[in-house]
């Protein structure tokens, strides 16, 4: 059987427990351990581009899926992944698959939504969602015990 890009990023992802994303294209493989969007917003700031690029990321979100809208991966796989995170996706042209499709993206205490998620709420447009969630990471980060 002849693996994908997006199969193998799959089972890389669930084969090392420390990892939160792995984008693979041909022999070229990423893998990340920092946990939330840390990683994408610093790939956009340094104007990386995923184009040829399938991922498997921990958790898709509104907000990871604006992020991957400007960095262009041609597919996003994700074990939990939200309705509006699946929408922003394939309105980028971005195939999309997941284990479980959810409402929403619960924060880390899971007493809510995901902070991030929350801060792009309104927003459809991914260089504006970018901007707001570079204010709010910058914000969780200086709050103490946050981020």
């Amino acid at each position: 059987m002849d693996l994908t890009d997006l199969d193998l990023a799959r089972a890389l992802l669930i084969a090392n427990r420390d990892a939160t994303l792995v984008a693979v294209r041909g022999e070229e493989v990423i893998t990340v351990t920092d946990r939330g969007i840390k990683p994408l917003l610093a790939w956009v700031r340094e104007g990386r581009d995923l184009t040829g690029f399938s991922v498997a990321d921990k958790v898709v979100g509104k907000a990871p899926a604006l992020l991957y809208a400007v960095l262009g991966p041609d597919a996003v796989f994700s074990p939990v992944m939200s309705w509006t995170g699946r929408a922003v996706l394939l309105a980028a042209g971005i195939a999309t698959s997941y284990d479980t499709l959810v409402p929403h993206i619960q924060n880390r205490a899971k007493n809510g939504q995901c902070p991030m998620d929350a801060t792009v709420e309104g927003v459809w447009e991914p260089y504006e969602a970018v901007g707001a969630l570079v204010e709010r990471s910058a914000t969780l980060r200086s709050a103490p015990g946050l981020a």
